[in-house]
């Protein structure tokens, strides 16, 4: 196994075909090198990555507001593109109801799992909301549920096999 930071990879120059960042740009100190770093060691990249759509979410719009803040400009699928400086796509990463991973969006149509501090853990975009804001969402969350309102404004999420919460896959050419 190799640690290391993505402004800085231990590895020789186009040693790999293709590099792979799932959900990680975000965390970055510096988009750019850590970009140019992923260039630097392969010929191809797939960078999956957050775009604004998820703030139209009901996960964003309705309960974590906070969440917005997440979804910077420089990361966005195009300004990612632009840093890159090279050909590329975009492509909607549309996610299934079942979603097991455990990302942020993974529970769009499973709302009550949010409630589970456990599955809140692993959840970055948890993490970066203070918890005074967590609680809150918490609070409205499961008195909309309780009352049945969620239900009347998103239930029908619950019969959607797969539903595009945001997730972007950008892929150099």
């Amino acid at each position: 196994m190799v640690r290391a930071v993505a402004e800085s990879l231990p590895f020789r120059d186009q040693c790999f075909e293709v590099a792979l960042a799932l959900w990680t740009i975000h965390h970055w100190t510096d988009l750019r090198r850590g970009l140019e770093e992923l260039r630097r060691v392969a010929g191809r990249l797939v960078i999956v990555t957050a775009s604004t759509v998820m703030n139209d979410l009901w996960l964003t719009s309705d309960y974590w507001p906070g969440m917005a803040r997440q979804r910077r400009a420089d990361i966005q699928p195009q300004a990612v593109i632009d840093v890159l400086a090279t050909d590329a796509r975009i492509e909607p990463l549309p996610l299934p109801r079942d979603c097991a991973d455990g990302i942020g969006e993974a529970f769009w149509a499973r709302p009550e799992a949010y409630l589970d501090p456990q599955v809140r853990a692993g959840m970055s975009c948890f993490q970066r909301l203070g918890p005074a804001e967590v609680q809150h969402g918490l609070d409205r969350l499961a008195t909309d549920l309780r009352s049945g309102a969620w239900d009347r404004r998103y239930g029908h999420l619950r019969d959607t096999d797969e539903f595009d919460c945001g997730h972007r896959l950008i892929i150099t050419t």
